[in-house]
């Protein structure tokens, strides 16, 4: 059996001694939802949020695979095979044939977030807290369930802001997507626990306004993703393939979007670079 499928199959069955007592519950105290992560020490509990799907059309993703289109920048169309539709470090300035069902967004920058989003987009997820409290994100939405995990940022004057960004994380179709945002820090133990498993990674290339190629590398390198998707600027990105041996594949792709199911995940870690990074 390989390492990746022995991995899930001991991850679900760790999840369901976990969970199976709370079942019986469920309407009193929905059970925990993550399987990405059933490696931390403890999965946190979703408050469900009533979504209906759109109806499915004949260019709608096919059961079990993962749509995802890179728009620009750190923006990324993730679209569900449940209809859910999701745009990460939205600013408003890469727009969709319709809103979003969910926009993510993180403060760095203007150009990952804006303050006057499309009334229409239903979830509206910050980065950031309010009144010097962390983000705390724990949504089901359709088939899809969204957490984030906060790391600091810097802040003007080479001071520091606690918990300004977020990695925003989306379960979906049994794959563990993860968007670092706009990371300025090295993860820490405590952040790769809170992560859990991620198949999919989004990763922000730039070579010093989020961290440099050198300190990115060891991030995604200890996160291990089957598949991972530079983001932000591409003038640096060949520096920052250069950071990957031949235990990695690297391949630029001829459009922005790429369809990823569990069963087509790479089974050696595949950097791939979508059109117009």
């Amino acid at each position: 059996m390989p390492l990746r499928c022995l991995a899930y199959a001991l991850a679900a069955v760790w999840f369901v001694h976990a969970f199976w007592p709370q079942a019986a519950h469920a309407q009193q105290s929905p059970a925990a939802v993550s399987q990405c992560q059933a490696i931390a020490q403890a999965a946190p509990s979703a408050t469900f949020v009533s979504f209906s799907a759109p109806p499915v059309t004949p260019a709608a993703v096919s059961a079990g695979e993962v749509s995802i289109t890179l728009l620009g920048h750190s923006t990324f169309l993730i679209e569900t095979p449940g209809g859910v539709s999701i745009a990460t470090d939205y600013n408003g300035w890469f727009r969709t044939a319709t809103p979003p069902t969910v926009v993510t967004m993180n403060k760095a920058h203007s150009s990952h977030y804006t303050l006057a989003p499309d009334p229409a987009i239903r979830h509206v997820l910050h980065g950031w807290g309010e009144n010097g409290e962390p983000a705390d994100h724990d949504l089901v939405v359709g088939d899809t369930y969204i957490r984030n995990v906060v790391t600091d940022i810097r802040s003007g004057f080479g001071g520091m802001e606690p918990n300004g960004n977020s990695i925003f994380i989306f379960e979906v179709a049994g794959l563990c997507i993860g968007h670092l945002g706009h990371l300025h820090y090295e993860l820490d133990d405590s952040h790769y626990r809170a992560i859990g498993r991620l198949d999919v990674l989004m990763v922000p290339v730039d070579g010093g306004l989020t961290m440099g190629s050198e300190s990115m590398s060891r991030v995604v390198s200890r996160l291990r993703s089957a598949l991972i998707l530079p983001m932000h600027r591409r003038p640096l990105i060949n520096d920052f393939l250069a950071m990957f041996g031949d235990d990695y594949d690297k391949s630029f792709a001829a459009g922005p979007t790429i369809k990823v199911s569990l069963r087509s995940l790479p089974p050696k870690p595949l950097i791939y670079v979508l059109q117009d990074v």
